[in-house]
């Protein structure tokens, strides 16, 4: 779960999270990037009274794909055989964790949520400009990688042990295009990507990602695949 000055939204994501879910979860992983808030001593507090709850705490803010990174060694390294990024905005809803989880079950290596397979995004309060942003880039990056996915541009992400070992994250960046360059490397690696269908949640304070200077980047992202640099 990537916080970053997340003191205000993240419990309620915790508690949110389904206890027939949290059963069956090794941990709960909370990554505080350089929080200026009370995020960590939440997180401890938490802990408390959610066993599973561990943090880790980056000494300064480091950038979302950063974040996944640590997670990602932190998988890794305590054997882990699935890792679930669950936004700690409450963006995403915990309540799909479990399906989330369920295409593991038949080989998936790789699982995206989409808001595209669940309905109109602009229900769930996406802007004019996210939405056909969303849909332009999700035309030009099937078209470009030769794939049929719904959403590229989801972070309800799941990734298996498999899919950690081939994909070369660490050489990618700390930015919020991460999520894309995964799915690039997934792609290079031939991976079975797999997708469910999740609603869309947006409002003021779920997402600080600005949409054309993270356009720009997906679409440079793409130029590199093209010349074979990612």
């Amino acid at each position: 779960m990537p916080a970053y000055n997340a003191e205000l939204l993240m419990e309620k994501v915790i508690r949110d999270i389904p206890l027939e879910t949290m059963e069956i979860l090794n941990t709960v992983l909370i990554i505080d990037d350089g929080s200026s808030d009370g995020t960590a001593e939440l997180a401890l507090k938490l802990a408390k009274e959610f066993p599973k709850i561990s943090l880790v705490r980056h000494p300064e803010n480091r950038g979302y794909g950063a974040v996944q990174k640590t997670a990602f060694d932190w998988t890794l390294e305590n054997n882990g055989d699935i890792a679930v990024m669950l936004h700690s905005d409450g963006q995403y809803p915990p309540e799909y964790l479990k399906p989330m989880l369920a295409p593991f079950e038949k080989k998936a290596d790789v699982v995206g949520g989409s808001r595209i397979l669940f309905g109109d995004m602009r229900s769930g309060g996406m802007s004019k400009i996210r939405y056909y942003g969303t849909i332009w880039l999700n035309a030009l990056e099937n078209l470009v990688f030769r794939q049929k996915l719904t959403s590229y541009h989801s972070g309800y992400k799941a990734y298996s042990r498999n899919a950690l070992e081939k994909i070369p994250y660490r050489s990618y960046s700390n930015t919020f295009n991460f999520d894309s360059e995964m799915l690039v490397g997934s792609i290079r690696a031939e991976l079975d990507i797999a997708e469910i269908p999740i609603p869309t949640i947006h409002g003021e304070g779920f997402s600080s990602l600005k949409p054309v200077p993270y356009g720009l980047s997906v679409l440079g992202t793409i130029v590199r695949y093209i010349f074979g640099r990612i």
